[in-house]
């Protein structure tokens, strides 16, 4: 028996199909706004502020893994309903939730390993969802865009463990955006697009990332924006980016004549 601990946006689907398809058992701890998957028999829709509720449901499934993928937003915290072990532990997600939604993410993990509850990573049913190091696509960074790449690289590696840059945008061997809090998307908007077609995006973990729960995730939509904004191509981490529809990603790079390098 698995639990899921799912938030919103499209990689807890993919999860979740592909083990249904393994045919393993499994129960939902619904952590959405809008319970998003109130139709699954074997979901519960409860707030965290509800966390002896949520140990409650893992001890009767008698589980010892559960697995968390998706958005977790932060909750807002007047208006959560807590039940006595609730108001135990919410002073430790105040905390977290002010150093962002990855330190919330965290907390959980921390707490659930007091219960000798094991996180299992996020993609451990879905390994094709990462990818080894290599080449994607027909067209393949150049000399000067693998120099580039070995800058932005080492830029990403330079930043603190609070930062919140997963990604950055390098053109002419300039950093031109980086990425907030706000996500790749809204950067990837701010970057002005040039007539001559180039630049690229490069996508890590941050230091110190857990990577159980909190892979970077691209997938189609951030190769449109990529050439929106007239960036040529996206490096990713080996083992460490989940890559959504990566047979579709793959396509429209090629008929983009874009790349997709994985160091």
């Amino acid at each position: 028996m698995i639990g899921l601990f799912l938030g919103g946006k499209n990689l807890p689907l993919v999860i979740l199909k592909k083990i249904k398809k393994k045919k393993k058992k499994y129960f939902i701890i619904d952590l959405t706004k809008n319970n998003n998957f109130k139709k699954d028999k074997n979901s519960y829709f409860i707030s965290i502020g509800k966390f002896g509720k949520i140990l409650e449901i893992i001890k009767e499934k008698k589980c010892n893994r559960v697995l968390f993928a998706g958005i977790i937003e932060k909750p807002k915290i007047s208006s959560l309903k807590l039940d006595l072990k609730g108001i135990y532990y919410i002073p430790r997600i105040i905390k977290a939730a002010k150093l962002g939604d990855a330190a919330i993410l965290k907390e959980l993990i921390k707490i659930l390993a007091e219960h000798k509850i094991k996180v299992i990573k996020l993609n451990f049913f879905n390994p094709e969802l990462t990818l080894s190091k290599g080449n994607y696509a027909k067209l393949k960074p150049s000399k000067f865009e693998t120099l580039d790449i070995k800058k932005g690289i080492n830029y990403l590696n330079k930043l603190n463990t609070l930062n919140h840059t997963q990604g950055i945008v390098l053109r002419n061997n300039k950093v031109i955006g980086k990425e907030t809090s706000s996500g790749t998307k809204k950067m990837l908007q701010t970057i002005k697009k040039i007539k001559i077609f180039g630049g690229m995006l490069v996508k890590f973990p941050k230091k110190k990332q857990d990577l159980r729960a909190d892979l970077p995730t691209v997938g189609l939509e951030t190769l449109k924006d990529c050439k929106k904004a007239g960036i040529k191509g996206i490096v990713l981490k080996s083992k460490e980016n989940i890559i959504l529809d990566k047979n579709k990603c793959i396509s429209f790079a090629n008929n983009n004549k874009m790349f997709i390098t994985v160091k």
